[in-house]
């Protein structure tokens, strides 16, 4: 099987209110509208908030990870413009630098910012 492209679909339980969170909060690009949907970029992929689940939206095990350049910034954005911020900026034991945010429906959202010396930054191509 060849994967060509992929995206995180979210049936939220208030479509508006959560397009609004993703485009004006988090301040994520549009990729494309249509009637009863909206896609953002997502980094290297796509989140998609279309239909509508019930009054409130399950979500248990869905977690949304985002890489920023910037935690400190981030958070100070996040944090002007009324984000839930569930979790300070801090370094984990694993060497990133994490906070943690959720949507209108409680779906929680990581923002990671990869420090300089995290073997995830080393050039691993040995040339």
């Amino acid at each position: 099987m060849e994967i060509l492209a992929g995206r995180v679909l979210l049936r939220p339980s208030d479509p508006d209110v959560t397009t609004a969170f993703y485009r004006d909060v988090l301040g994520l690009a549009v990729y494309r509208e249509f009637p009863g949907g909206t896609v953002f970029f997502l980094g290297g992929g796509f989140l998609e908030v279309s239909g509508q689940a019930g009054e409130r939206a399950e979500r248990t095990g869905v977690a949304l990870w985002m890489q920023v350049r910037d935690i400190a910034a981030a958070h100070k954005e996040l944090a002007d413009r009324g984000a839930t911020i569930v979790r300070e900026p801090r370094r984990e034991p694993w060497g990133l630098d994490e906070m943690w945010v959720t949507d209108p429906d409680g779906v929680r959202i990581g923002l990671i910012e990869i420090p300089p010396e995290h073997p995830l930054r080393r050039d691993t191509r040995g040339d």
